[in-house]
């Protein structure tokens, strides 16, 4: 295995990120399920005026994976080389993943309340979160931390699995009552009560501790598999919404959709107002699923959550491995899903590199950044670190002062 990108025993990587971009890359037709895009106050955003290639303002983002798949955490003197080079290829921000199959890059007292577990076992002794925030801070970059798995809970039975075996009840259960496991993730009942709390707990321990620029959820938070929620406690809730009716079996019902959408919408207001009031300029930020098909299969109403002013940026995951797949999900996202207003707060990711296996071409990397400068839209996020090395030469050349 190439010394770049160190493949765990377990292949989770990979196998994870080949199921997610799959999925993603079938054509996601927007069902009758699926609601409106919100109406914009003045109508839609309309196609503006190309913008350079480098947006000072604008972010150009990365997002670093855990120990077992990037070398970035190894040690504090490899966080500063690393760094630097993010900086000469022109990347101002860094989304770091913190919390990853039940384990935290930071020393979690929320994690050690529920299963004992501390800190990623690879980071013992160390602070990995705090040495990034301090070695970033003196390059000028960024830093966001990103709660991976959010409401996911292990990857088939995996590390993190002690999350479920100390909360049973948490586990999201199917029309069948049976845990719902999608493509390989085991997802938690993400409109309890309960486990929101956790989220949110875990969350508001980073802001009140670390001096973050920002946190990120993304295409598992906020959200859930829609074959989720017949868990008892979500269905008496349900039932007492509707006149003692009880959830459709279909679980792509458009009524039963909009109502588990609005549960995640509720908690991503209430992650809002958490976060704010203990730091109004510390920023949330969101890299959902590709709207309709993120709200059908993990119901994620993204939409709303930037028009209601929930979050200060979004990084949809437009990943795709042609010009014409790209140009198809960014123009349906630009010109059909945002307000004006919000065309400054979208970022979307770029696929940059998945395990060893793919880099993106450097034409078709300079092809998207092109398209998104078209479309009026000032910056991307890359996913993920391991890419930009191979494509040094290429973002050098798009980020050139």
């Amino acid at each position: 295995m190439p010394k770049k990108y160190r493949k765990p025993t377990t292949g989770l990587f990979c196998q994870a990120a080949a199921a997610l971009t799959g999925a993603l890359l079938a054509t996601a037709a927007a069902v009758a399920a699926t609601p409106a895009t919100p109406a914009c106050p003045g109508g839609a955003a309309k196609a503006t005026a190309s913008l350079p290639l480098r947006v000072d303002a604008a972010q150009r983002g990365v997002w670093v994976a855990t120990p077992e798949h990037t070398r970035f955490f190894d040690s504090r003197a490899e966080l500063e080389r690393q760094l630097e080079e993010f900086q000469r290829l022109g990347i101002n921000t860094v989304y770091a993943a913190m919390f990853n199959q039940g384990r935290t890059l930071y020393p979690s007292a929320v994690m050690h309340r529920l299963t004992g577990v501390t800190i990623n076992e690879r980071a013992r002794g160390r602070d990995p979160l705090q040495e990034l925030v301090e070695v970033a801070r003196g390059k000028g970059i960024k830093v966001y931390a990103w709660f991976e798995f959010g409401f996911v809970s292990d990857f088939k039975g995996g590390l993190g699995a002690e999350i479920i075996k100390a909360r049973p009840h948490w586990a999201a259960l199917d029309k069948d009552g049976r845990p719902v496991e999608k493509n390989g993730f085991r997802w938690m009942n993400a409109l309890d009560r309960e486990v929101q709390d956790f989220a949110l707990d875990l969350i508001m321990e980073v802001v009140q501790r670390y001096d973050v620029d920002g946190i990120q959820g993304d295409d598992r938070l906020p959200a859930m598999a829609s074959e989720g929620g017949y868990n008892p406690e979500t269905v008496t809730r349900y039932k007492k919404a509707h006149g003692g009716k009880s959830p459709p079996l279909d679980s792509k019902d458009p009524q039963w959709l909009a109502w588990r959408a609005a549960q995640l919408n509720d908690f991503m207001h209430r992650l809002h107002d958490a976060v704010k009031a203990a730091k109004p300029k510390l920023q949330i930020s969101m890299s959902p699923s590709p709207y309709p098909w993120g709200y059908d299969e993990y119901l994620q109403d993204w939409p709303t959550w930037l028009r209601k002013g929930w979050v200060d940026s979004v990084s949809p995951q437009l990943y795709r491995y042609n010009i014409e797949g790209y140009q198809t999900e960014l123009r349906k996202l630009a010109r059909e899903q945002l307000c004006p207003a919000d065309r400054a707060k979208v970022f979307p990711g770029l696929l940059l590199a998945l395990g060893n296996s793919y880099v993106v071409p450097a034409e078709l990397l300079r092809q998207m950044v092109e398209e998104n400068r078209r479309e009026g839209i000032g910056g991307e996020v890359y996913f993920h670190s391991e890419g930009l090395k191979p494509r040094a030469d290429t973002l050098r050349q798009l980020y050139a002062r």
